[in-house]
Order: C-alpha cells, then sequence, then structure tokens
C-alpha cells in the first residue's frame, strides 16, 4: 500500500473523520437512533441519581468506583501481553491490568449492566495501553519490531465490533465506548486521535465462553471484514498501516484481535505488502493473568 506524502494524508484526513464519526443506524450513542437503547440509558442515568451508589469493583458505597479499584487499572504502567500459544497473525498487543477481581468487576459492570460513567476511567486506561503501544513512553521502539510514532502522527482506533443483537441487548457498545473516550483522552494530551469504526461481522459466530483457544480461532475464522467505507478508506493510502490501532476491552486467547488484524490487513492489501502486518498494533483494558508471563522473560 502506497503510504502517500505528509500533505496529502493531512488534506484527506478532515473528511474522512467526518465520515467515520457517525454512529451507525441503530447504536444509541451520539447521532444513533437505537429508540430502545437510547431510552435504557436514559434510566440508567436516572437511577444513578435515585438509587444509592456503590463502587463497581468492590461495592464501596456513596462512589462509583472506589480509589482502590481506580488503582487497579490506572495504578501501573501498560505492559506487552501475549497469550500461550498465541495464535497466528496476533500483533503486539498492550493492556493496563490483569482481568481479575476489581477489574473483571468493573469491565461487567459497564459492559453488562450498563454503568456507562466507567467509560471515562477504562478510556483512560486504554489510552495508556495505545500510549505505550506506539512507543511514546520513553520514545523508544515498541517489541513489535515497529519503531515508535512521530508525537504528532494522527492515530486511527479500530474497535473490534460486537454482534448486533449484542449491542441491542445491552443497550450500548462497550468497546467503542471506550475508545471514544480514548481517543478524547489522547487528543487532550495533544495526539491526534479518532475513532474508525470500519470492521463488521461478515457472520454469525458461537458464544466464546467455554470455548478453548483452538475452537475460538475456528469460531471466528474469517468472521470479521472490513465496511465498504472502510475499505475505500484503506485503498487509498492516506494514512500509514502503522497508525491504525485495533482496540477492545479483553483479550484472552487473542484469537479476535487476531482476526480483526487478519481483516485490516485483507483490506490494505497485505499480500503486496509485506511489512503491513509487523506494523500492526493492538491495546486493551485488560488481559488474562497468565497473558502477562512475557514481562517475565
Amino acid at each position: 500500500m502506497a503510504d502517500g506524502s505528509q500533505e496529502g494524508q493531512g488534506a484527506g484526513l478532515p473528511r474522512l473523520i467526518r465520515e467515520f464519526r457517525g454512529f451507525p443506524q441503530g447504536w444509541p450513542g451520539p447521532g444513533g437512533r437505537g429508540t430502545v437503547g437510547a431510552m435504557r440509558n436514559v434510566w440508567h442515568e436516572l437511577s444513578g441519581l435515585l438509587l444509592p451508589m456503590t463502587c463497581a469493583g468492590c461495592g464501596r458505597p456513596r462512589t462509583e468506583l472506589c480509589a482502590v479499584c481506580g488503582a487497579a487499572l490506572l495504578g501501573g504502567p501498560a505492559r506487552r501481553v501475549r497469550p500461550s500459544p498465541g495464535p497466528p497473525g496476533l500483533p503486539a498487543v498492550y493492556a493496563a491490568a490483569p482481568y481479575e477481581n476489581a477489574v473483571r468487576a468493573v469491565l461487567l459492570a459497564h459492559k453488562e449492566r450498563g454503568a456507562l460513567g466507567l467509560a471515562g476511567v477504562l478510556g483512560r486506561a486504554l489510552a495508556g495501553c495505545v500510549r505505550a503501544g506506539t512507543g511514546q513512553l520513553g520514545g523508544a521502539a515498541t517489541p513489535s519490531g515497529a519503531g515508535p510514532l512521530r508525537a504528532d502522527a494522527p492515530l486511527l482506533l479500530v474497535p473490534v465490533p460486537s454482534a448486533r443483537s449484542a449491542t441491542a441487548a445491552r443497550g450500548h457498545d462497550p468497546v467503542r465506548r471506550i475508545a471514544v473516550t480514548a481517543a478524547r483522552e489522547l487528543r487532550r494530551a495533544g495526539r491526534p486521535a479518532h475513532v474508525f469504526p470500519v470492521l463488521r461481522q461478515r457472520r454469525a459466530v458461537a458464544d466464546q465462553s467455554g470455548l478453548d483457544a483452538r475452537q475460538r480461532r475456528a469460531n471466528l475464522a474469517g468472521a470479521l471484514e472490513l465496511t465498504a467505507a472502510g475499505e475505500r478508506f484503506f485503498r487509498r493510502g492516506l494514512v500509514r498501516h502503522d497508525r491504525v490501532i485495533l482496540v477492545d476491552d479483553l483479550l484472552t486467547t487473542g484469537s479476535t484481535l487476531a482476526e480483526a488484524a487478519r481483516a485490516v490487513g485483507e483490506g490494505r492489501g497485505t499480500d503486496r505488502e509485506p511489512s503491513v502486518r509487523g506494523g500492526c498494533r493492538a491495546a486493551v483494558v485488560a488481559a488474562s493473568p497468565s497473558a502477562f508471563e512475557i514481562n517475565r522473560n
């Protein structure tokens, strides 16, 4: 894929940002029209005013997230993670914290129980992982082999899509919501970043719970694809491939991110440019504790 000149990239990005900024039809967020989900979100906000609030991580009263549980998410640097065995095609992934105890409870509260106020702290955690993955901490090259990006290089956060049925049942898209707050946090710190929802499910997949790593890879193989707009965007070569950051809330076996990387790489013409896959990066809020073992080697 041709990277194009910096001037050409700058000229094309504003229009592309406008093109992808809108929320898809039926998504119950800004610009969306999901009436049922939107009403559920309104009810959640009202209930937060009327009912006693407790910490999503430990149940401590009168706070949505206490300092101790917040520190479990934000108290340490983002670290490189990799499941064992790692699936083929998995990019370098950074996570904020192990998926256990308070961190697990906070992610589930946001994802399954509609605790939308937690998107802020989860987005900050994800933003820290994006910074680490792009080599901004200390300016060193990332372990993926792709060097650190310039501080002014615009980043495109590509959220892993949820199934439409799951989004409808929850009343919101948790990964996309976290990605939006992460991009806002990055921009606030002076790093251009935008959310580009250019992936979608090509086919239905089985429930992943209870499946081992091999079964998950088989379940997800070929399940994701670029949207038509995403195809046009990547084929134009307006942004360098290593500015694309795949984002998700959780890494367990790595099968989902590997499939997302395949779909994006396919759209970018990976076969014609072998270096594309090597430059792909990913960030998640949390990962299974065993995935952090890579840091001991």
